[in-house]
């Protein structure tokens, strides 16, 4: 049985059929049937995912609903659903629904991240063809210089290819703001080395006309009605 096993009553109140109180005088009056066998103990636990689930012989469907979180990563942590002995980014949203993280950032990375259990986003945000911009704020150990940032501009060789052109503006002697149009692994810190220099930190600020506001380092919040409307319309494009 998987990690996400929840209490029978506590499915069929997710599922509409019934409130959390009355799926226990379900369950007793034997109107419940898991994997084709009757269940009469209120503390049943069922697998979503593998267990069928009947009441009164027609099957329950557990139909999640749509959940986007947009969340402010901090450094340390993987941006991946299961690592053994890793922080991984899941572990600080408190949601009963599966979430998945939509792209990447790495370990040392902050910043934006969007966290959905709708894998058409998931798929349109992800996918390499996708030109959404994804701006981020960049310090490096050493100055910088002009000539360093126009050939970050233009396209630099990473891996004997050349990466496609950006919007790179000067912040400070050792930082700049960068705007992206494809996700290639670990781009941004391999396009400083090309030039000679190291990121120090990098911190994502805006994707797919997301940004992060004011909302702590750490914390999360849901997406607004109308921030979820502009997704959706990012898939009808």
């Amino acid at each position: 049985m998987s990690e996400k096993t929840i209490r029978l009553q506590k499915f069929l109140a997710k599922a509409g059929i019934c409130s959390r109180r009355e799926g226990e005088n379900y369950i007793a009056a034997g109107r419940v049937q898991v994997n084709g066998e009757t269940v009469t103990a209120p503390g049943t636990k069922v697998d979503p995912e593998n267990d069928r689930v009947m009441v009164d012989g027609r099957p329950v469907v557990l139909e999640e609903k749509p959940v986007y979180i947009l969340l402010n990563k901090p450094k340390g942590y993987i941006s991946s659903c299961r690592q053994e002995g890793a922080a991984i980014v899941l572990d600080l949203v408190d949601v009963e629904e599966r979430v998945f993280p939509v792209g990447r950032l790495d370990k040392d990375s902050t910043g934006l991240l969007l966290l959905t259990n709708d894998g058409r986003i998931h798929h349109r945000l992800a996918h390499p063809s996708f030109d959404h911009e994804k701006e981020y704020l960049v310090e490096v150990k050493q100055e910088i210089s002009d000539d360093a940032l126009a050939r970050m501009a233009k396209g630099i060789a990473v891996d004997g290819k050349m990466t496609r052109p950006a919007i790179v503006r000067r912040k400070s002697g050792k930082s700049f703001g960068i705007i992206l149009y494809e996700g290639k692994k670990r781009q941004i810190r391999r396009m400083v080395e090309a030039v000679e220099n190291e990121v120090k930190t990098l911190h994502r600020v805006r994707m797919a006309g997301l940004t992060l506001g004011d909302l702590p380092e750490g914390k999360w919040r849901y997406l607004g009605k109308k921030e979820i409307n502009a997704l959706m319309g990012l898939i009808r494009e």
